[in-house]
């Protein structure tokens, strides 16, 4: 199937993940799982920004319950589903 979908989420850890040392078990959990295609630590009202490529909000829904929800430590998300895509490049302007 074409994944076609972007899908951005806003990813919050236990708040016991900075004592615990969660955040790198976090990282590497991440880091394992090739369906996510990037994730960012952010500075703000949440920790991590996460996206992936679904087919479908059907993929999207198992992609939440099987991986997102299984990653160490996550405590709540906030999906974003990218309705039309404007611009996406990874060209610096040089």
């Amino acid at each position: 199937s074409r994944l076609d979908r972007f899908v951005i989420m806003r990813v919050q850890l236990q708040r016991s993940a900075m004592v615990t040392g969660l955040r790198q078990t976090f990282k590497a959990a991440v880091q394992a799982r090739p369906e996510i295609l990037e994730c960012h630590l952010v500075a703000g009202g949440f920790d991590y920004l996460v996206k992936t490529r679904v087919a479908d909000m059907a993929a999207y829904r198992e992609f939440l319950g099987s991986t997102l929800w299984s990653l160490p430590g996550v405590r709540e998300t906030r999906t974003y589903a990218v309705m039309e895509e404007i611009k996406n490049t990874t060209r610096l302007p040089v």
